[in-house]
């Protein structure tokens, strides 16, 4: 079954709904996505939107925060050209329905971690469900835009993979998707086609991400040919619920913009002996200090007390967290809330450019699966949000100029090929190494590293992916399978980054390398299929 389309867009989210609304004015739009529209990161975005809009700050205050936490590695020409256009989209969302939370006449503000002002915007605690719901009933009413839910992306269809040959300048031509519920395998032919797929998270064992996030794109891009950066840098939140029955449950950044305190069990506060900003310290710190914490006290966890901000506060700020906490038998206004770092977000993924155009033509790449240059070594809190829309817009226009300047006929792209593959009755093969390896993740390439670590960790994913290759392409492809495929990628991919940087830099710590190297390592990390 083949679909046309002029923009194939992979992912739901505040990146690719951003984008889907603007290019519908320009054409026929296809938005595929793993279930439901609304099951995106986007979704479960807690703490705000990060963005100059206050007299009392500044651009340059702005960037220098994000400078300062991407541990010198940011690319300040993309920061500087993300945080100036931050008032423009966020006018955009605005017009789109998008509600933030008021104080009085004016937008609410609040503070995270990293930031030297208040400059974030939210809708109470659930402003990524507030952004989604706006983008996702936007999406529904345009005529131009065709939603395909339950659809999983398999591959990109390439210009050099038509042709079986190796061009010096390839071409994405569109993508194969499996349709989760008939089993049926579409070639979505697409003059454009842009990769906003989310992250990783799903590659570890704890993770405060959606069960989305199995860095479908950065893997489909790798194996297309496209150049992937900073694979290293993944980023864990500090500060995810731990309680047996919370599938990681993130306890955003704003508890502790607003006022709340990391403690141990015994209500000893410990965040001024790793940083002077305290609780206020960017996530690594933050992070690799509630790690070192409880591995000194034998601990399975930290805590954060907001008590002192007192019930009404707590109650009316933050209403989502509060009621989700008190379902797990924790009321935040009486107790200390257990917690625990969690893989969150991957600041490397697939190199773009200013347009978000990946090294592949026609291919864009927005949000957590894109490496844009913004976040360096260490993601600024709710700047990831910023990225999307901004970068978002730059696509569209891009992409929209490209159409209008380049003349060639609608990409002619074969049908899916399943072979003599057959249906599989030993799932448990990818149950199996699925869990292997979210749990090797965890164990040796997770806050912590070292050599050692990260040597074990590639031989066990060299012969994982082994195994992946043979049992691929024996069975006819399932959801289940396809995902398996793309998380041993990432994480090979996360491996080979790790192994290459010889330091201990933002979110990659290693203890051979303790020391921050700017001689040879103040710089980004690549990485590209050999074919």
């Amino acid at each position: 079954m083949k679909e046309k389309t002029d923009f194939l867009v992979i992912g739901s989210g505040i990146a690719g709904l951003s984008f889907a609304l603007q290019a519908a004015a320009h054409g026929k739009v296809a938005v595929v996505t793993k279930q439901d529209i609304s099951e995106s990161a986007t979704n479960y975005a807690q703490g705000g939107i990060a963005t100059v809009s206050s007299e009392e700050d500044t651009f340059d205050a702005h960037v220098q925060d994000t400078l300062v936490a991407g541990a010198g590695i940011c690319h300040e020409d993309v920061v500087r050209m993300v945080v100036e256009e931050g008032p423009k989209v966020i006018r955009n969302l605005i017009d789109w329905g998008v509600q933030f939370t008021k104080s009085g006449d004016a937008y609410d503000l609040t503070r995270e971690g990293g930031h030297s002002a208040r400059r974030i915007l939210h809708a109470e605690d659930i402003t990524g469900r507030e952004i989604e719901r706006a983008l996702v009933e936007a999406a529904k009413r345009h005529e131009n835009i065709t939603i395909y839910e339950n659809h999983i992306a398999i591959d990109l269809v390439t210009e050099s993979k038509v042709l079986k040959q190796k061009l010096e300048h390839n071409r994405c031509l569109g993508a194969h998707v499996l349709d989760k519920e008939s089993g049926v395998v579409k070639t979505f032919a697409a003059r454009i086609t842009l990769l906003a797929s989310g992250g990783a998270g799903k590659v570890y064992l704890y993770t405060c991400n959606p069960d989305v996030a199995t860095g479908d794109g950065v893997a489909m891009a790798y194996r297309a040919g496209a150049t992937i950066a900073n694979m290293e840098f993944m980023q864990f939140h500090p500060t995810t619920l731990y309680h047996p029955n919370a599938r990681s449950f993130l306890i955003s950044e704003a508890v502790r913009g607003e006022g709340a305190v990391l403690k141990r069990r015994d209500g000893t506060a410990f965040m001024e002996k790793y940083h002077h900003l305290k609780d206020l310290a960017p996530r690594d710190i933050v992070a690799r200090a509630i790690d070192n914490e409880m591995k000194t006290y034998g601990d399975d966890c930290v805590f954060l007390d907001i008590r002192h901000r007192g019930a009404e506060y707590i109650t009316s700020r933050f209403p989502n967290i509060y009621q989700t906490c008190l379902e797990y038998g924790i009321d935040m206004t009486q107790e200390m809330l257990p917690v625990v770092p969690a893989a969150h977000y991957l600041c490397g993924g697939v190199q773009v450019d200013f347009n978000a155009e990946t090294d592949i033509k026609h291919l864009y790449a927005i949000g957590e699966v894109a490496f844009t240059g913004l976040h360096g070594g260490n993601r600024l809190a709710s700047n990831s949000l910023l990225e999307a829309a901004v970068y978002a817009g730059r696509a569209y226009e891009h992409a929209v100029q490209v159409l209008k300047d380049e003349e060639f006929s609608f990409p002619l792209i074969p049908e899916w090929d399943a072979g003599t593959a057959t249906n599989s009755d030993e799932m448990v093969v990818v149950s199996q190494n699925w869990d292997e390896i979210r749990r090797f993740m965890w164990n040796y390439v997770g806050i912590v590293r070292s050599d050692k670590r990260l040597a074990r960790a590639m031989r066990r994913i060299e012969l994982i992916q082994d195994e992946i290759e043979e049992y691929y392409w024996n069975f006819i492809v399932t959801s289940d399978l396809i995902e398996l495929r793309n998380i041993a990628t990432v994480a090979q991919l996360i491996v080979a980054c790790a192994q290459m940087r010889k330091e201990s830099r933002g979110l990659n710590y290693n203890i051979d390398y303790p020391g921050v190297d700017d001689q040879n390592w103040k710089r980004d990390t690549h990485i590209k299929k050999k074919f």
